[in-house]
């Protein structure tokens, strides 16, 4: 890993969380994702799975976390399993975690090979009355493939039938939404890293450069910083381009009067940052793209408010609706017969404006959280609104990431980035 060591006692306080929410006389067990193969020999880079290395920290394949606050054992009441070390491997494929290293790291005082998982398991089943399962239960989950965690529950599920069955993701899904001040910090060396690397393309961009140069100027920046890579998938789109909302071939050329909008963010320590910018490619916006861009920035600094303890997410939307709709009728793409004749539950503001404000953004770029329960202080959220007009070959998108205080706005973890108009032009041109 390229991060530096984040302090363990932010593992302890997740695990803590998690137990203190578990039934009594129950246990739960999270696993490592698989290397996933391409072909051949080759296989894609290992990404740790977001909710053990929540709990644990634990940050290589083939481990496991098992929590049992009511074991008999005190020993057992946190336990990690790790795949055994040793010189050959340590040629091979690297370092990995020690039995005293993962202490340090993780906090776990109990540590055993993986070799011992079964017959350990078998004995603390025993004694528990019904296990939580960790299956992923996100909104936009996409469950096709099979993971270790579903090979571990269809076979545990097998040999235990009696036992009663709990879901992890809920407990998850509220405790990961509410961010530790350890995870704050982490979040902001993210936003630090794509804040850095925003100003660097500021300067490279012109016209006639391709939007994958500017991807590799991203990349560069990134990994001299730290940076694990791209959070996601870089939307780095020219022109036309910028009306497909996940365009992500970066294949164009830019041309002189082209507004790019660049949708990118640094992942450090597997947590994400997410920000968006939409720039004029020969360093000055048109009277037209200026009216659209602050357009939407004053929709992002209005939505930015309503951002507080108690707000619901769905009322929240249609809230900034409102808040679109007035200015798409100001910049002359909707008039008020479009209002009056619009179908409710698909608002005429959604021609232009089509994709939800905001998100709740963490370990993942679209982060666990409940969004039928009110906002809480803690919670980080993305503000991104956004115009596209295909026909003028214009999409403007601006975004920045937002901590929900107590009282009052939240707070932007992006302020060192030009985002008025005035601004960015002028750091172009500097």
């Amino acid at each position: 890993m390229k991060y530096e060591k984040i302090d363990k006692r932010l593992f302890e306080r997740n695990r803590t969380k998690f137990m203190q929410k578990m039934k009594k006389n129950t246990l739960a067990v999270f696993n490592s994702n698989d290397i996933y193969p391409i072909s051949s020999d080759s296989t894609m880079p290992f990404e740790q799975h977001r909710d053990i290395f929540y709990l644990s920290g634990v940050d290589q394949e083939e481990s496991i976390l098992l929590l049992f606050p009511d074991a008999s054992d005190k020993k057992h009441r946190e336990v990690l399993f790790l795949k055994e070390t040793n010189e050959h491997i340590a040629v091979w494929e690297g370092e990995k975690l020690t039995k005293e290293a993962a202490l340090a790291t993780t906090g776990v005082r109990t540590v055993y090979w993986l070799d011992q998982f079964d017959t350990i398991f078998n004995n603390l089943m025993t004694e528990a009355e019904g296990i939580y399962f960790n299956t992923n239960e996100h909104l936009r989950a996409n469950t096709e493939v099979q993971t270790r965690e579903d090979r571990f529950i269809k076979r545990t599920k097998k040999k235990y039938p009696a036992h009663q069955v709990h879901k992890s993701a809920p407990i998850l899904h509220a405790i990961r939404s509410v961010k530790e001040d350890i995870e704050l910090a982490i979040m902001q060396q993210a936003c630090d890293i794509t804040e850095k690397a925003y100003k660097r393309i500021l300067k490279f961009i012109q016209p006639g450069v391709w939007e994958h140069e500017i991807e590799a100027e991203i990349i560069h920046e990134f990994v001299r910083n730290r940076s694990n890579g791209f959070a996601y998938t870089p939307i780095i789109a020219s022109g036309k381009n910028a009306c497909v909302l996940h365009y992500v071939e970066n294949n164009q050329q830019c041309k002189d009067g082209d507004v790019i909008l660049m949708d990118f963010g640094a992942k450090y320590a597997n947590y994400a940052s997410d920000q968006t910018r939409s720039v004029p490619a020969n360093g000055r916006y048109t009277d037209r793209q200026r009216a659209v861009y602050n357009a939407v920035l004053d929709v992002k600094k209005a939505a930015e408010k309503l951002l507080v303890p108690g707000t619901l997410i769905p009322e929240y939307h249609k809230e900034v609706g409102k808040l679109m709709e007035e200015q798409l009728l100001k910049l002359k793409l909707l008039d008020k017969t479009d209002i009056k004749n619009q179908n409710p539950e698909w608002p005429a503001y959604k021609k232009y404006f089509m994709h939800g404000t905001s998100h709740h953004i963490g370990l993942d770029t679209h982060d666990y959280g409940l969004y039928h329960k009110p906002i809480e202080a803690g919670m980080v959220f993305t503000c991104e609104p956004g115009i596209y007009i295909p026909d003028e070959n214009l999409g403007i998108r601006l975004e920045d990431d937002l901590i929900v205080q107590e009282s009052g706005a939240p707070k932007n973890m992006m302020t060192g980035l030009p985002l008025e108009a005035d601004e960015v032009e002028d750091y172009m041109n500097s």
